[in-house]
């Protein structure tokens, strides 16, 4: 038993300390105590004499093995005057303030990981409750929860040749973090050790001429462990896409959050290009074709045991393979429409056109814009044991049990028009094209809803009226649009103000706004927020994201328009007419009521005079 496990269950049974105990300035031997937490608290105000002889009891009872701030964490304190609970991060905040020192709540992507292993040994930094969260030339930047514990840092400044600054973590955090960082760091030491990778294409081979080396093994250990890693904290960070892109010297990994691209880590392209070679090797893909695009899936878990679908696709560039691994959550498919973000006149009109017996549903917008979770979650509604539900796509982006799925396959010419042409001979209900794309697919698609099938597929256009046009300009006869016909949705993603920090915005433009959603004129009362930043959105002050729809319904009078006279302006004009509300006016309706911003609004949705 270490030193202080003795002193700790030597004074266990101490009597609790009255209301005239007066704490010191810090600890004796620089360790904290939560003793000495108690009275610090009482004595800034924070809890009262009754509540520190209350967290006394809980805290001697308590494991010896757990820090301080965690023992006193785990009694249950309330705050005195608010009654709010002294958590650990809010623990954690209050004794960075008592030691004069920032507080840090450590966010895994802006850590350079692959610093971390060349600063201190993991021994060094569980033994002294530290870690190194970033590094420059002029200091480096040491996490701590015991601030009052100085001791290592002369000789870690003598080591380093830099001075440290100190910030203040939750000892959960460092204890985590310290675990997980050091054992990434060394696995890729580790990988890298195992053999030096020669060129990964051509344009590289020339580059390096003349380099040349033993090529890392796709299950080396260390490459497994890496790739483990990475895919459980993409799951953690609520990553959408992973980015591995391979470049010269060092290659990039990065994660798309909420829409945005953050850069991860960096690995030497020899241990990027195995990671690669491990992920395909998983993904059932050609490990060894390096020249030409290709397609994979895996299934994984996350630590909570939930499965998880990950879509790869390779690209050849010049310094190597790039693969993007799409994560898939299941859960998307079983979300009502007001979980999408869907407003109550769109969700109850879509809700009625998916409902009819036959006809053509369109949902367009660009890549990223949450068609593939729309169309999913309202083919899982409708797949009831009373219907048969196909779908033929490219790629199958989430396997689905209640659906009949069939992957289109170019290199023996099933296409999407083969496909469908196939499934009209499945007895289906409802078909589900992934993407129309050509005169042939459209032609089929206009048949199967003509005989008697509802058919769902996407298009690529910047608004609803649009897609109308691009069905005409794909060859489909008007008078055919016009009787198949019944809807389209557009729509696009935009980032959600984080509920934590976001803040009335008293500057906000009300001309500005009223300019953007001309020459509508909201009635709601506007309440615009702003972004700030905090921990829990990475500073950028926006965390998750909505859904804006624009919902086009082919009334009688729109069909008419389509048959005779199919231009984009009459075609517009009478979708507002008959109670279209465009995307801008639904992004706006999202201003007002504080969920996002203005600045969101106007970057995703196109201008509805344009």
């Amino acid at each position: 038993m270490e030193s202080d496990d003795l002193a700790a269950s030597a004074t266990r049974e101490r009597p609790a300390p009255t209301s005239a105990s007066r704490p010191h300035a810090q600890p004796a031997n620089g360790r904290l105590d939560w003793r000495e937490l108690l009275q610090w608290l009482q004595a800034d105000g924070l809890i009262d004499a009754a509540t520190e002889r209350y967290g006394w009891e809980r805290c001697a009872h308590a494991s010896a093995k757990l820090h301080a701030l965690q023992r006193v964490a785990q009694a249950g304190l309330k705050r005195q005057g608010d009654g709010r609970g002294l958590d650990l991060d809010t623990l954690t905040e209050w004794l960075a303030r008592r030691a004069d020192l920032p507080y840090l709540r450590v966010d895994p992507l802006k850590v350079e990981i692959s610093k971390i292993g060349d600063l201190m040994s993991i021994r060094y930094a569980e033994r002294h409750r530290i870690l190194p969260v970033a590094a420059s030339s002029e200091e480096v930047t040491v996490a701590t929860c015991e601030p009052f514990d100085r001791s290592w840092i002369a000789e870690m400044e003598r080591m380093l040749r830099r001075p440290i600054r100190l910030m203040v973590a939750s000892p959960a955090d460092i204890s985590r973090y310290t675990v997980e960082f050091f054992n990434l760091a060394r696995s890729v030491r580790h990988a890298q050790r195992s053999g030096n990778a020669a060129g990964v294409s051509q344009f590289e081979q020339l580059v390096e001429l003349g380099r040349s080396g033993k090529a890392l093994d796709a299950n080396d250990a260390g490459v497994v462990q890496v790739v483990d890693w990475l895919w459980q904290y993409a799951f953690e960070q609520r990553a959408s896409d992973i980015h591995i892109e391979p470049r010269r010297d060092l290659g990039a990994i990065r994660f798309r959050i909420d829409g945005v691209l953050h850069t991860v880590y960096q690995v030497p392209s020899s241990v990027m290009a195995a990671m690669t070679s491990r992920i395909k090797l998983l993904g059932r893909m050609d490990v060894v074709e390096k020249r030409r695009p290709q397609d994979g899936r895996i299934k994984t878990r996350r630590p909570s045991g939930d499965e998880v679908e990950l879509r790869l696709a390779t690209l050849p560039t010049a310094f190597g393979e790039k693969l993007v691994m799409r994560i898939f959550d299941p859960d998307v498919t079983v979300r009502d429409m007001a979980a999408l973000g869907f407003p109550t006149h769109e969700a109850r009109e879509w809700q009625r056109l998916t409902g009819l017996p036959n006809g053509i549903l369109l949902v367009t917008g660009p890549t990223g814009s949450g068609k593939t979770t729309t169309l999913y979650s309202t083919l899982k509604r409708l797949a009831t044991d009373e219907v048969n539900v196909c779908t033929v796509e490219d790629p199958i982006e989430m396997i689905e049990p209640a659906f009949n799925q069939m992957q289109v396959q170019p290199g023996i010419e099933l296409s999407f028009a083969e496909g469908l042409r196939a499934l009209m001979r499945q007895d289906p209900d409802i078909i589900m094209v992934g993407e129309i794309r050509d005169r042939e697919t459209a032609e089929m698609a206009v048949q199967a809803a003509l005989t008697g099938h509802l058919v769902l597929s996407t298009l690529h256009t910047n608004d609803a009226p649009s897609s109308v046009t691009r069905l005409i300009e794909l060859g489909v006869p008007p008078y055919l649009a016009s009787a198949t016909l019944l809807g389209v949705l557009a729509q696009r993603l935009v980032r959600t103000l984080c509920p934590h920090c976001k803040q009335p915005d008293d500057a906000f433009d009300q001309d500005v706004f009223r300019q953007a959603v001309a020459p509508w004129k909201p009635s709601m009362q506007v309440r615009p927020y702003k972004p700030v930043g905090c921990v829990e959105c990475r500073n950028t002050g926006y965390l998750g994201r909505v859904g804006l729809y624009e919902l086009l319904v082919c009334s009688e009078s729109l069909r008419g328009l389509v048959a005779h006279n199919p231009d984009l302006g009459p075609l517009r004009a009478q979708a507002l007419k008959d109670g279209m509300r465009p995307l801008r006016l639904s992004g706006a309706i999202k201003v007002a009521e504080g969920v996002t911003t203005l600045e969101e609004v106007l970057r995703a949705t196109p201008d509805p005079q344009a």
